[in-house]
């Protein structure tokens, strides 16, 4: 999902899009045993894509940690934010939720990442070892459910930022910025300007990294082409046509029926109203860069007050990612099967949590889903060469995601002003 900071400008697609299509050529051209003199080609563009994806890991914990105590800090003390941020959360967790587990019904239902029975690591071109695969889910498979909450409180929250625990990050940075608001100045504004700083020198950091990113998409697709040729093209199809039928029972099914039954509005006016920032955040695939249209959508066009608009849209574009939820769970579960494997209920579970707190706690940077689906991959034991494999319809998926973003943002925002005793709203 391509939402940036204050300062960021969303991520060029352009670039983009040509990486994708050159480094389809280009494997095409390279085939499995492409070399120039005695340089084999695939473990150069393997170094290539290697280095770009551990750069998105790099960035993980310091920007969660940041993102999330600004965040939740900035929501302030007061009794009316604590009420109407209380509303907002409850509600972005909620339809998140939902997206999340319409992803697992519809994967577990189609299975994309079988052929006539058969798993399609080879066709996509993963070549870690399927019994150390194997092996290292069920290592991770043996953790139950409780377990799992259990891990949300870190007894150490240095070494659950050192291995990458994200429940406990997210946990120690929402009681962080909690507090945070609370204690007198000097010292809250001291602490909040240090944690406002990190975030802005690791916005910088990503969209520096971002700028890499065709160099890692042309690597990564290069290599899959390359070691596979298009057999998967047919895999991957049926991946996104599994994502656009989630996207789209989420969008017209869903959150219509959470409008009319919650805020007691009809709701097909929310896609009029809504219709040019929609279109806005499809073409740019940006939250952020949508959201000042999104803001004029909602007061003039929706009839929410600028007092609610302004407060619960601007949170939903730092923290409510439910299409980016979805995409990144369904892309977990496809990679499980395309290895052969068939994750028990608490995989699963944890699958489902980790999509709904990754989309929330790293939705700030330019492509978070390729972060959030790092982390998924390494809970439940999966390798992250997978994400190469995602790369080739990424772009276009991140079109429709983010505009599903912004349509559950507005959604929520509608919902709350209801609550909050707004009777134009939608009228």
């Amino acid at each position: 999902m391509g939402t940036a900071g204050a300062d960021s400008k969303p991520t060029p697609v352009l670039p983009i899009l040509i990486a994708m299509v050159a480094g389809g050529i280009a494997g095409w051209i390279i085939g499995p045993d492409g070399a120039i003199g005695s340089v084999k080609l695939i473990p150069v563009l393997d170094l290539v894509g290697t280095m770009f994806i551990n750069l998105l890991k790099m960035i993980i914990v310091p920007l969660i940690l940041a993102s999330v105590i600004t965040g939740v800090a900035g929501l302030g003390s007061g009794p009316d934010i604590g009420r109407l941020g209380t509303k907002t959360l409850l509600f972005y967790v909620v339809t998140t939720l939902v997206a999340v587990l319409i992803a697992l019904v519809i994967v577990n239902v189609v299975v994309p990442g079988e052929k006539d029975g058969q798993p399609v690591r080879e066709m996509l071109a993963l070549t870690a070892d399927a019994a150390q695969v194997t092996e290292g889910v069920k290592s991770r498979a043996n953790t139950s459910v409780l377990d799992t909450i259990k891990g949300v409180v870190p007894p150490n929250v240095v070494e659950a930022a050192a291995n990458t625990k994200l429940l406990g990050i997210v946990f120690f940075s929402v009681i962080f910025g909690f507090f945070l608001a609370r204690i007198a100045d000097p010292f809250k504004s001291n602490v909040m300007t240090f944690w406002q700083g990190i975030f802005q020198v690791m916005m910088r950091i990503t969209g520096w990294v971002m700028t890499l990113a065709p160099y890692g998409v042309f690597a990564l697709i290069a290599k899959v082409v390359a070691t596979a040729g298009l057999a998967g093209v047919g895999p991957l199809l049926l991946f996104g046509a599994c994502v656009i039928a989630g996207l789209a029972l989420y969008a017209f099914v869903a959150l219509p029926i959470l409008l009319g039954s919650v805020a007691r509005v009809n709701p097909w006016k929310i896609y009029p109203a809504m219709a040019p920032a929609l279109l806005t955040a499809f073409s740019t695939a940006s939250s952020s860069a949508t959201l000042p249209l999104s803001l004029q959508c909602l007061e003039q066009r929706a009839k929410v007050s600028e007092r609610i608009a302004g407060f619960v849209m601007p949170l939903g574009a730092s923290v409510n990612h439910a299409g980016s939820a979805l995409y990144e769970c369904a892309a977990a579960m496809f990679i499980a099967q395309a290895y052969g494997l068939h994750l028990s209920f608490a995989t699963q579970f944890t699958v489902v949590i980790l999509a709904l707190i990754t989309s929330m706690g790293i939705a700030g940077i330019p492509a978070a889903s390729l972060v959030g689906i790092a982390i998924i991959l390494a809970a439940v034991g999966l390798p992250a060469e997978a994400i190469g494999v995602l790369l080739v319809l990424d772009r276009i998926l991140d079109m429709c995601r983010t505009a599903i973003n912004v349509l559950a943002d507005a959604v929520c925002t509608v919902i709350v002003a209801r609550l909050e005793g707004e009777k134009e709203v939608l009228t």
